[in-house]
């Protein structure tokens, strides 16, 4: 029984040592795994940088071909106007600026009305 048990041990230390590589080692399952979620982590960044560069060359198309693509970057980007042309701009949440109130009247003389003793004018 004591052999038998030898023989055991040994076929089951030679089965480790040759799964060994093959799991945990250089070219192991592991590394095979951790390569493929690198791979898809790149894929992924790939086809946003691929949708980022279509963009870039439709916009470089569109300022090639045609004047208003320019345009409109002149206006977006430069704030540029065209000749005749007035610019407002609406900030959305800013502060309004309070309206100017015209200066109080002096003492005595109503809004409208003549001062005291002066007699209205000749029409």
């Amino acid at each position: 029984m004591n052999r038998s048990r030898i023989i055991t041990v040994a076929l089951l230390a030679a089965v480790v040592l040759l799964q060994w590589p093959v799991w945990f080692g250089k070219g192991g399952w592991f590394k095979v795994w951790e390569r493929e979620g690198e791979l898809a982590k790149r894929e992924e960044g790939n086809a946003e940088r691929r949708l980022r560069n279509a963009a870039i060359e439709a916009d470089v198309r569109d300022l090639q071909t045609g004047t208003g693509a320019i345009e409109e970057r002149a206006r977006q980007e430069l704030g540029m106007v065209r000749q005749g042309e007035v610019y407002v701009q609406i900030l959305e949440g800013a502060t309004p600026i309070p309206a100017v109130k015209p200066p109080p009247s002096p003492p005595g003389k109503a809004q409208g009305l003549p001062a005291a003793g002066n007699p209205p004018a000749a029409r």
